[in-house]
């Protein structure tokens, strides 16, 4: 389960930015996850208490967003909506189609105190 080293990178950036910025409490933690990331947003939601445990986001609600994913098709140039990495080009079906978004995680949004 890859998530839960994700979460603790999470964490880690929290800290570095509570020191960065001089916040002592984050009340609420926004991920945006990407449709074709591969990361699961419950096995998230299961791990960010214990993860966030004795951390400057203990207790700090989790809201996650998903970020739709987005296809760049090499043969048209077309954008569309794809829902796996190996989708082909919506309107011409030419299967190399590069992912411009969809694939990443990012913390969007954070409340601190």
């Amino acid at each position: 389960m890859h998530e839960l080293s994700l979460l603790e990178n999470v964490r880690e950036i929290l800290e570095s930015h509570a020191q960065s910025q001089n916040f002592a409490k984050v009340t609420r933690v926004t991920l945006e996850i990407g449709k074709l990331s591969s990361v699961e947003p419950e096995a998230m939601r299961f791990g960010f208490d214990v993860v966030m445990k004795g951390s400057l986001a203990d207790g700090a609600e989790l809201v996650i967003t998903e970020a739709s994913g987005i296809g760049l098709c090499r043969q048209c140039g077309r954008q569309s909506v794809i829902e796996t990495l190996y989708d082909p080009c919506a309107e011409c079906g030419c299967p190399y189609v590069d992912v411009v978004q969809g694939a990443e995680m990012k913390i969007k949004d954070l409340i601190v105190i």
